[in-house]
């Protein structure tokens, strides 16, 4: 097969997220991989907040430290879970005073073992909230999530689609979607999305995977299918790390090479802080370091 000429059809942007570290060693690694994918000039890159606002702090620093040490533009995730209004609001207002003009509004998962999701007493109750909160303290970028195969907790598919609109008309600036694995279920949203009159880009959340039992128990509980197909190329291979990264960066490159072909130029990586597989399949799309 032939390559596609992705590149010379047209110019990629790729985004990255990490999540806020734990550990010192965390803390090494997830600087490790900033520092290798700085030089690729991501269009923005986000940080992760923990269920229930449990990274809050750990999530400011590492926005912070970004801007303040790197050339990339941050994106702080900020979530309704856990927090009052005036406190959510405060955290948008000391992110602007730093700087920071992009933030990814989120609903935000109940902590671990809480049970259903239930509105904060006194906080946003939502993402749609959230957005509107947001954009009467500033004139915040702001990015959603959308979920191309049904948020978990969505009645159905047409009032998470209608969700997502109700985020947009608020102001949302574009859209994240969770990741997938068939290309055509991200198709398929996006023509519905367009016919709702969603008119912002929604990036595709790619993920590479590199541990995929993990990533096949995450995928029951968020609502991601995982095609018998991966499955059988994964068999196999639970103590063969360097043949699974392998077949997960084959996988992934080609996902984006088919959504590139199909006309997508924005791709948004969830990196888990590990910088080899998004760096290798950016390449693949024709990004390149930067030069100085």
């Amino acid at each position: 097969m032939s390559p596609l000429p992705i590149a010379a059809t047209r110019p990629v942007n790729v985004s990255f997220e990490f999540f806020p570290p734990k550990t010192e060693k965390m803390q090494e690694t997830l600087w490790e991989c900033i520092k290798r994918l700085e030089p690729l000039a991501p269009s923005f890159v986000s940080v992760t907040y923990g269920a229930g606002g449990g990274t809050r702090e750990r999530t400011h620093d590492t926005v912070v430290r970004i801007a303040r040490e790197t050339s990339l533009k941050p994106a702080a995730h900020l979530t309704c879970v856990g927090h009052q209004t005036g406190e959510v609001d405060d955290i948008a207002r000391r992110y602007w005073d730093e700087g920071i003009r992009h933030i990814v509004a989120l609903r935000g998962d109940a902590p671990e073992g809480s049970g259903k999701y239930v509105p904060t007493p006194g906080g946003y109750a939502y993402a749609v909230d959230l957005v509107k909160g947001l954009k009467r303290i500033a004139d915040f970028e702001i990015s959603v999530a959308a979920y191309p195969e049904m948020h978990p907790d969505a009645p159905s598919a047409q009032f998470d689609l209608d969700n997502l609109k109700a985020k947009v008309d608020a102001g949302a600036t574009r859209a994240i979607s969770q990741y997938f694995f068939d290309v055509d279920v991200y198709r398929r949203f996006r023509d519905k999305a367009a016919a709702a009159g969603i008119n912002v880009p929604i990036l595709p959340g790619i993920l590479p995977v590199t541990n995929f039992a993990q990533v096949r128990k995450f995928s029951a509980a968020c609502g991601a299918s995982v095609p018998d197909w991966m499955a059988k190329l994964f068999e196999g291979l639970d103590d063969d790390p360097d043949t699974r990264r392998l077949v997960a960066a084959t996988v992934a490159a080609e996902q984006c090479r088919a959504l590139a072909a199909d006309g997508v130029s924005d791709f948004h990586f969830y990196t888990l802080n590990r910088a080899d597989l998004a760096y290798a399949i950016s390449h693949i799309l024709g990004v390149r370091p930067q030069a100085k």
